[in-house]
């Protein structure tokens, strides 16, 4: 075979790496959310993809950043965003080098647009590394005390009353049909509501947590009846991150 008929032979360079980083979930020291080689890691990068760039920049306040704030690169990240743009941003790494990708809060691509970002940088064969921090979600189930090996994850329930009733009823059913824990999040200023319609909604026996600013010196996390919940005062969660967890019989 000839020389120009040789085939092509693959860069013996090692592919960049997009690096996965959980922020914080409130208001809590950096050190006790965050272990110390991630916040290096962190710190040193000089390129992010983030869903909002002022987050963004507050969490590498919080982490030390070596290089001053408007030398670092954050490309802003939105449901919306072209496939296209988002392997624009990545295309350098395929010379090698490192980007990191941060969420507004937890983990990045989990219930979170990164997930788009991940599945991109697979597609042009990249590495992928998740690192340790704060996941919201898995703390919640950790401290409920409900099935932690069957659960689902909703997101956000319906904000029409009735529809959400009807909802919430049916992730009852299937809940306990499967032993399937629900757990699904509310926006801040509607956490009492939701907290009302849950109570009004489900059986009595169904078992409610409530996990409320976690990783935050306000953090609280109960675990109750329906009926025990309707015997108590509502707890305050006004403004506060809240995850809702329930478990039916």
């Amino acid at each position: 075979m000839s020389q120009d008929a040789s085939p092509p032979q693959e860069s013996s360079g090692q592919p960049g790496q997009l690096h996965l980083i959980p922020v914080g979930l409130g208001d809590a020291p950096v050190d006790r959310w965050l272990p110390a080689e991630v916040r290096a890691l962190a710190a040193r990068l000089d390129t992010y993809i983030a869903e909002n760039a002022k987050t963004a920049r507050a969490f590498l306040k919080q982490v030390g950043a070596i290089r001053p704030l408007q030398d670092i690169t954050i490309h802003t990240l939105a449901e919306k965003t072209d496939g296209a743009q988002i392997q624009a941003w990545l295309r350098p790494l395929k010379q090698g080098g490192e980007i990191g990708l941060v969420s507004e809060a937890g983990c990045p691509a989990v219930a979170d647009p990164g997930a788009r970002v991940a599945d991109i940088a697979h597609g042009m064969g990249l590495t992928v590394r998740p690192w340790v921090g704060p996941s919201s979600i898995l703390l919640a189930l950790m401290a409920s005390g409900l099935d932690g090996q069957r659960f689902a994850f909703h997101g956000y329930a319906p904000v029409e009353p009735n529809e959400r009733t009807r909802q919430l009823r049916s992730w009852e059913q299937l809940s306990s049909r499967a032993n399937q824990t629900q757990l699904l999040i509310e926006t801040p200023y509607r956490n009492a509501a939701m907290f009302s319609a849950l109570v009004d909604t489900l059986r009595g026996d169904t078992r409610l947590c409530v996990a409320r600013s976690l990783t935050t010196p306000d953090e609280w996390i109960r675990t109750r009846t329906i009926a025990d919940w309707k015997s108590r005062p509502a707890p305050d969660l006004d403004k506060k991150p809240t995850l809702f967890l329930y478990l039916a019989r």
